[in-house]
């Protein structure tokens, strides 16, 4: 199969690393804008706790489903067309957001928007590796984990602003259009993006994106409805559609042309393991902080600035632990997840009955700088350590199943927090308290599948520490790319579960 040939960008690439950080910047702040908006959109659309959350749910839902598929397709329609495509979609989903006129018309555009960043994700950083040169591809991609700190922590605040403001008595619907704006910008560059001429021969494994699709989908919106539905007849239909469709998914990867996996990765023990770890871990996130402002302001009464300050220790000290995290792998390796998880479980515990007094609220900020700063070491090490204990044929494969178990754990995990909070208690105390119980339950598990996770402290994978980290490096990497782990290791922040090393492995999806 021909990869197809690159073309030249317009302008000598100079203009490329803003388009498509502006893409960047505009798909993560879509996350924490919904979370904090989210009170605001149930009272405003009157409707149920398990429709607000599959608002939520659904933006990572199909951006988790187009993820490795859009990063196949690159080769067959090129970077700059996806890109297009991708950032029209969501422009598109964005604007149908702000406008729906109910509850089910505001999922279906949250799905689109998802759907949007699906394919723009895998392109952007093939975009920076094709277009920038070498010398100046560091400091790009450093821009680039900046770019995500900057969105996740400016999104609670942004959308809280906005909120507060109720910009034209507009109410929550301004939140989806801050979006736009930088959406049209990076349309606009489009121009300057270099493109791949399509490879010939190229195969997708179309049946594998709707099994997983429609296998995903159908699991998330019973959790997610199921029980203010009263857990009617449909959702026992869509659990049963959920197993045969991700079932089948996996028994007949050895017989499908070009899987979207390569079977050895049901038979490496390394590679379902770290996979597993990611889902778990990401079943905690982004639902730790959707249930910290539902709290706040559904049930302490919080307007959305005083909310999103209260949870800016978690967001600040995240970057300081992600900045931490390659040191801490390197003396430590793989303990340092399951003591990040430890620490995540505890905070947990000690925020719920923290969150029932005044004082004990503003005795809560440290505490979630604590565990902002575990967050931070956890996703910026994750991905590097589980893929330096994978080897062989599953590598590849794995370094696309990481960022896709990412977010389809932050789908079910939303789903399933909400459910814990939702279910019967006595007062909003005890609901907060059997949210926490459920994150708790979550970290100790991430705990314990670590244990046996990832690399040795100081180990390297043929090669010695990615200069100097303490990161693992995977074979095979390209000496830039490796780079790019650090970079953005040091950089990035952890607040919506995105770590440096998931960047790095977009990049690699089947190259």
């Amino acid at each position: 199969m021909s990869r197809g040939r690159l073309m030249p960008p317009r302008g000598g690439g100079r203009l490329v690393l803003p388009v498509v950080l502006s893409a960047t910047f505009a798909q993560l702040l879509n996350v924490t804008v919904a979370q904090v908006a989210s009170p605001r959109i149930q009272a405003d659309l009157d409707a149920g706790g398990g429709t607000v959350r599959l608002v939520l749910a659904g933006y990572t839902l199909t951006y988790a489903c187009l993820l490795v598929p859009a990063a196949r397709l690159d080769d067959r329609y090129g970077y700059r067309r996806l890109f297009l495509a991708g950032t029209v979609v969501f422009a598109v989903g964005s604007v149908a957001s702000a406008c729906a006129p109910g509850a089910a018309s505001l999922v279906a555009a949250r799905l689109v928007q998802g759907a949007g960043s699906g394919l723009v994700a895998p392109q952007v950083l093939s975009l920076i590796q094709a277009a920038v040169p070498a010398a100046r591809r560091p400091r790009a991609l450093g821009l680039y984990g900046a770019t995500m700190a900057v969105a996740s922590l400016a999104g609670p605040l942004l959308g809280a602003l906005v909120l507060d403001a109720d910009l034209f008595g507009l109410g929550w619907r301004p939140v989806f259009l801050l979006t736009v704006p930088v959406a049209l910008a990076s349309l606009a560059g489009t121009a300057v993006l270099p493109g791949v001429r399509g490879a010939d021969g190229l195969r997708v494994d179309k049946l594998g994106a709707v099994l997983v699709t429609v296998g995903s989908g159908a699991l998330v919106l019973p959790l997610t409805l199921g029980r203010e539905a009263g857990w009617p007849w449909w959702t026992w239909v869509g659990f049963a559609v959920a197993a045969i469709a991700l079932g089948h998914f996996v028994l007949s990867l050895p017989r499908r042309p070009d899987p979207l996996i390569h079977p050895e990765v049901l038979r490496d023990r390394s590679a379902l393991r770290g996979t597993l770890l990611v889902f778990v871990f990401n079943m905690g996130v982004p639902s730790f902080t959707y249930l910290l402002f539902l709290h706040l302001q559904s049930a302490l009464g919080y307007s959305a600035p005083a909310a999103a300050l209260t949870s800016a220790p978690f967001a600040g000290a995240a970057v300081l632990g992600s900045r931490a995290a390659p040191a801490l792998g390197r003396r430590h390796g793989a303990a340092v997840l399951t003591f990040a998880s430890l620490v995540l479980a505890g905070v947990s515990l000690t925020l719920a009955p923290l969150m029932s007094s005044t004082a004990g609220r503003q005795a809560a900020l440290p505490v979630l700088a604590v565990g902002g700063a575990a967050f931070g070491a956890f996703t910026a090490s994750v991905f590097a350590l589980v893929l330096a204990s994978v080897h062989g044929p599953a590598a590849g494969s794995v370094s696309g199943l990481l960022p896709t178990a990412q977010q389809l754990g932050g789908s079910v995990g939303v789903a399933v927090a909400g459910l814990a909070y939702s279910a019967p208690a006595d007062g909003t105390d005890a609901a907060f308290r059997h949210a926490m119980a459920y994150q708790a339950a979550v970290f100790v598990l991430t705990a314990l599948i670590s244990l046996r996770t990832g690399a040795a402290p100081g180990a390297s994978n043929g090669g010695g520490d990615a200069r100097g980290t303490g990161l693992p490096e995977v074979s095979g990497r390209r000496p830039e790319l490796r780079f790019s782990t650090v970079r953005i290791g040091r950089s990035v922040s952890a607040k919506i579960g995105v770590g440096p090393a998931s960047c790095d492995a977009l990049t690699r999806v089947y190259r």
